[in-house]
């Protein structure tokens, strides 16, 4: 158990085993992630809002650091860049020499992650473990997950439902309640590994009894019981492949933008392209990856036309790859429940109410007038 009074010790901790922390910080109106140097960082007392398509940051009554859900940043922004070097091949006689880009700078400690998140992390291994991806194994390798129980759900928050959350159960290095009771406020540690058992060593940390692991459990129990959607995600798979012309895939795309925003909030997407860029003597050329989108048409082009023309068959892509054929690639569903492309889509599209409406029978068409 650690009193708020020595939380900056833990952030100390952690810095002097080596690691960039990184967390919640307030930046351009929203709580993103970025580099924490000391507790200020964090957005003590503040809070956000969400609903479909809506976002903002209000007061709370209280000075908790971890109160708030989650941001459009996810960690894929440190694990997968969305711009990266890959490698640089430099000409040598008749042929080239390829150097792998280097990943510098010390490991990453991240800080608050929520449960969807853990889930998410562990998504993105699978993915791109089965790809054998060096450059997302190089950010990986080393990083220390520091989670955070969530004290409260988002407006667009379904991770009960996907079976992702509200508790971090597994897979952490160290895991956090924050407990606000009156006149006290703590947290509850959680140790997961020989790595964060070592970050804790010097803390002034002291056992925690029933009552204090009772109250850290009714945190989560609480937010598991207020949360803003819920999915029926039994048999999606089935129905996502076998509906491939309901009509409500025609009804979604008449408001869809195609603007990717929900590809890049979301924690487990992972479309990408490559790009060379030699220089002009010849002489070397790098290879740059990006973020990419199933919701660009270019994305699906194939000798110079796109296989997915049309909003409607690259929504349809993106609901049916993400809830179902994931499964058959990873033996997952790509959706952990964090709402991010609910909240941050510029039409308010909310997945869990297009999953509902794919349930309903489609309705029999209309009748030609004679």
């Amino acid at each position: 158990m650690l009193e708020r009074s020595g939380f900056p010790s833990l952030l100390a901790a952690l810095r002097q085993h080596g690691y960039r922390v990184v967390g919640p910080t307030i930046r351009d109106g929203a709580i993103v992630y970025g580099d924490i140097r000391e507790e200020s960082d964090l957005p003590i007392g503040w809070t956000d809002r969400q609903d479909a398509g809506k976002y903002r940051l209000e007061r709370r009554a209280d000075r908790a650091l971890f109160g708030y859900a989650v941001g459009p940043h996810s960690w894929k922004k440190y694990l997968f860049p969305a711009h990266e070097r890959l490698w640089t091949a430099v000409r040598t006689d008749a042929s080239f020499a390829v150097r792998p880009e280097p990943v510098e700078g010390p490991p990453l400690a991240f800080l608050g992650v929520r449960a969807c998140e853990m889930a998410a992390i562990d998504i993105s291994d699978r993915v791109f473990g089965k790809a054998g991806d060096p450059a997302y194994s190089a950010h990986r390798r080393g990083s220390l997950r520091v989670a955070v129980q969530c004290g409260q759900a988002g407006g667009t928050c379904f991770c009960a439902s996907m079976g992702t959350g509200p508790g971090v159960r597994k897979g952490f290095d160290l895991a956090l309640t924050e407990i606000l009771s009156p006149g006290r406020h703590y947290f509850l540690v959680e140790v997961g590994s020989r790595e964060g058992a070592a970050v804790l060593s010097g803390l002034p940390l002291a056992p925690a009894s029933q009552t204090d692991t009772a109250a850290a459990e009714a945190v989560v129990a609480r937010t598991a019981a207020s949360m803003g959607r819920s999915m029926d995600a039994g048999g999606l798979r089935d129905l996502l492949v076998n509906n491939p012309e309901h009509p409500r895939w025609e009804i979604v795309a008449r408001r869809c933008l195609s603007c990717t925003n929900c590809t890049m909030a979301c924690p487990t997407c992972f479309c990408n392209t490559s790009e060379e860029v030699p220089d002009l003597s010849g002489e070397r050329t790098e290879r740059w990856r990006r973020w990419d989108s199933c919701f660009n048409s270019g994305f699906s082009a194939l000798h110079g036309a796109s296989v997915r023309s049309s909003t409607k068959s690259r929504y349809r892509q993106w609901l049916a790859h993400k809830l179902g054929t994931w499964h058959d690639q990873f033996g997952t569903s790509g959706c952990v429940g964090c709402g991010r492309c609910i909240t941050w889509c510029p039409v308010g599209i909310d997945i869990t109410e297009e999953v509902a409406a794919l349930r309903l029978p489609a309705p029999p068409p209309a009748e030609k007038k004679p």
